[in-house]
C-alpha cells in the first residue's frame, strides 16, 4: 500500500481531485486536509502559500496511472507527487481498499 501526498492552491481543486481519483478507481480514499502555509522554492526565490495537502491511499500497482492522472488534471506545472509506502497497514483496511481499487 501507498499514502501519496500532493498539494492544491484551492479547497476547490483538492475537493475535485480527490473526487475524481476516487471515482477513477484509482485509490479507495483520498483526505484533504486543511489549508496549510508551505514555503517553497520556485523561480529563483523563496515563495510561500496557503495549500492543502491530499493524502491519497492505494496500491503500489496503481501508482503510475495515478501519478500520470495527476499531472495530466492539476492546475501546478510541477505538482508534488510523492508516494510513501505503508509498512504496516491493517488488515481489514488492505483488503478493503485492495477490494475497491482492483
Amino acid at each position: 500500500m501507498l499514502v501519496v501526498l500532493t498539494t492544491t492552491p484551492t479547497a476547490e481543486e483538492a475537493e475535485r481531485l480527490a473526487r475524481k481519483i476516487v471515482e477513477a478507481k484509482l485509490a479507495a480514499c483520498v483526505q484533504v486536509l486543511p489549508p496549510m502555509k508551505s514555503f517553497y522554492f520556485w523561480e529563483n526565490k523563496v515563495r510561500n502559500d496557503s495549500e492543502n495537502l491530499l493524502l491519497i491511499k492505494t496500491l503500489d500497482e496503481k501508482f503510475i496511472e495515478l501519478k500520470e492522472f495527476i499531472q495530466t488534471n492539476h492546475s501546478y506545472d510541477v505538482p508534488e507527487i510523492i508516494a510513501l509506502e505503508a509498512k504496516d497497514v491493517a488488515e481489514s483496511y488492505l483488503k478493503w481498499l485492495t477490494d475497491f481499487v482492483k
